[in-house]
């Protein structure tokens, strides 16, 4: 398992080539964009969303031009401070999905993109309720993370030293985990990888609704 100081640590050392890399990945992932679009029709207005993961920001920034109510939360402040820079006028904040510096219901939505790809299954179950704490009633949360059941080591991400362990889960392990604290998944999206554009991994897309 990989230790949240290295995951930190790892993020802080290759926070500006992944920027570099995958800010605007989204140009290239259709599925994701179409989805997003979907998720974002269905929370504006409605209060404040919360990007967990958020990385350098571009996901936040998608869903804020489309009229989305967003902050972005992430264990790496190297990660935040770039999304500020790349990002003004968004709300960013340093934090441990884990563990969130939030009230009780205060969110109308979540997203977490690749989020849970440090988790192992026996730690989704808690961090599902962590998400549910902060969801109010009939607010939606949108995941997406790497089917399979491989631990996938790095030790650089662009020639930027790391230590983080991507753990790969399957659907019906992250639906019993969001079920198991009233999150109902109530859509469930796969489709394979984009060559050449991303990691060559079958991916999964889970849209689930606070109870």
């Amino acid at each position: 398992m990989t230790r949240p100081n290295d995951i930190q640590t790892s993020y802080d050392s290759a926070a500006a080539a992944y920027a570099e890399h995958l800010f605007t990945e989204l140009e290239g992932k259709p599925l994701d964009r179409h989805l997003l679009n979907r998720f974002a029709e269905s929370v504006k207005g409605n209060g404040l969303v919360a990007d967990l993961g958020c990385g350098p920001g571009h996901v936040a920034k998608y869903l804020y031009d489309h009229g989305v109510d967003v902050c972005g939360i992430d264990l790496s402040p190297e990660m935040i401070r770039i999304a500020r820079t790349m990002c003004p006028g968004l709300d960013f904040r340093v934090g441990d999905m884990r563990s969130l510096d939030l009230a009780d219901e205060s969110l109308a939505g979540i997203v977490a993109f690749y989020s849970i790809v440090h988790f192992d299954s026996s730690e989704l179950a808690a961090v599902s309720g962590e998400c549910r704490r902060v969801l109010a009633s009939g607010g939606l949360m949108l995941l997406a993370f790497h089917i399979g059941d491989e631990v996938v080591h790095v030790d650089d991400l662009w020639d930027q030293p790391v230590t983080l362990d991507f753990r790969f889960h399957q659907p019906r392990d992250v639906m019993k985990a969001l079920n198991s604290v009233n999150l109902k998944v109530i859509e469930s999206t796969e489709r394979e990888p984009y060559e050449g554009a991303e990691h060559p991994s079958r991916r999964s897309y889970l849209l689930a609704r606070a109870e």
